[in-house]
């Protein structure tokens, strides 16, 4: 990706997906979630190269972004029994995998539980509907093994080395808890071995933003574990991580290289074991960020010394993603009246915290943007924010969770309900 950052430009906004940003806000309120259904089918269809593409669902779990990459084709990951229960409550299958794949490819598993652990909720609904599992860490052999002896097994593999955007991103190298290291994979085979479990599959992922080189050197690393694991291997996945563009200079991932990369170590796998390998992708951000906005309503502006501020409605309670990592999203502004005038302004929220602002840098610095003058009652938009958006958002300071709106061509629809003040305090006792 370059690194080189053009001046933003002041940006309006009054429609997403040809619906108007107003009409979405008066029908739904504020805060709100919108997703562009177009949007995420086009980012499906991008990946068609590769023989299976998994939606990693933490990224976006609404059950109508699940049913709608399922109808692309998409498979579903799951870190949690909850996300096996939302999968099939989307319509996917416990397991169809006995049906051979095009080609003389392997099977494929449309819901795969991939996690560090087995909790005891998880490990019930592995068993009770039979779900494949990647394993990262080794004490899950046995544990499986124990409840479903006989079953075949991916393992997810650390390869001593990560990259991300954020240090919280990177899932590789010594700093992550993630995966097997790579040292123990002998060690883990045996243990797989002795508890009667097959290692059908191989899986490496390092973090997000990865770029070609570091891509690379993954492909690399997977197919030296491929070879010690040998000829039980029938499936290799390259994990996820695909950048999508949020600054402005930005660009997408080369897909075509990427796939290229990884086709390349698949077929010299396929070569040494004499047998098809199925080469899965499994992407998150990728796949629904783009599609996502969150609407806002300016509810005051305010200057604290030299610096203008607009405060929203939304906090980090709905989008935690600037304060967690400092990420950037581009913002753009839908005014009630007609704006000429341009001034640089800090977005903040209305939470109890210093730390609810929207415009802040790694190590929670307030920046600002360029944007046409606000006046209480317009509405601020949130672009690129349909991935770690809703997924990560909280009751914290008693907000209720904001709605979730799909937009699909002419109509739009209420895919999830606002929380209610009886929903903040449902289940709680005096």
């Amino acid at each position: 990706m370059t690194t080189a950052q053009p001046p933003e430009k002041p940006r309006l906004r009054t429609t997403i997906a040809g619906a108007r940003v107003a009409d979405l806000a008066d029908t739904y309120g504020t805060p709100l979630y919108v997703y562009d259904a177009e949007m995420i089918r086009q980012r499906c269809r991008d990946l068609a190269a590769w023989d299976t593409v998994r939606f990693a669902q933490k990224a976006c779990s609404n059950l109508a972004v699940l049913s709608l990459v399922r109808s692309e084709g998409v498979m579903v990951d799951a870190v949690s029994a909850g996300e096996i229960h939302r999968a099939m409550a989307a319509g996917y299958p416990a397991h169809d995998a006995n049906q051979p794949g095009p080609d003389g490819l392997p099977p494929v598993h449309p819901i795969v539980y991939t996690a560090d652990i087995f909790d005891r909720d998880s490990l019930d609904a592995v068993v009770k509907h039979g779900l494949h599992v990647n394993c990262g860490s080794a004490d899950m052999i046995e544990q499986l093994a124990e409840r479903l002896p006989g079953a075949s097994i991916t393992l997810r593999v650390n390869p001593g080395f990560g990259h991300g955007h954020s240090q919280k991103t990177n899932t590789g190298g010594e700093g992550s808890k993630h995966g097997i290291w790579h040292e123990d994979i002998p060690d883990v085979l045996r243990r797989a071995e002795w508890s009667g479990l097959q290692v059908s599959g191989l899986h490496m992922h390092i973090g997000s933003g990865t770029d070609l080189a570091h891509l690379a050197e993954v492909a690399e690393a997977l197919e030296r574990v491929a070879i010690e694991v040998g000829r039980s291997l029938t499936t290799i996945s390259a994990g996820g991580g695909l950048p999508v563009p949020y600054k402005p200079g930005e660009v997408h991932a080369d897909l075509s290289g990427y796939f290229t990369l990884w086709d390349a170590a698949r077929k010299r796998l396929e070569d040494r074991f004499g047998h098809r390998l199925r080469l899965e992708i499994e992407p998150g951000r990728y796949l629904t960020a783009e599609s996502g906005f969150l609407i806002t309503e300016v509810r005051a502006v305010k200057r604290q010394g030299s610096r203008k501020y607009l405060l929203v409605d939304a906090g980090f309670n709905t989008l935690a993603r600037p304060v967690l990592y400092g990420s950037y999203h581009p913002m753009s502004l839908c005014p009630k009246d007609a704006v000429e005038v341009v001034e640089d302004v800090a977005i903040g929220g209305p939470l109890c915290e210093s730390g609810d602002i929207f415009t802040q840098i790694d190590g929670g610095f307030v920046a600002t943007r360029p944007l046409p003058m606000a006046a209480v009652g317009d509405l601020l938009v949130i672009e690129i924010a349909g991935a770690y958006g809703f997924v990560m958002a909280s009751n914290y300071n008693s907000k209720p969770l904001p709605a979730e709106v799909l937009v699909d061509g002419e109509k739009h629809r209420l895919v999830r309900a606002r929380q209610t003040p009886d929903d903040l305090i449902r289940g709680e006792r005096v």
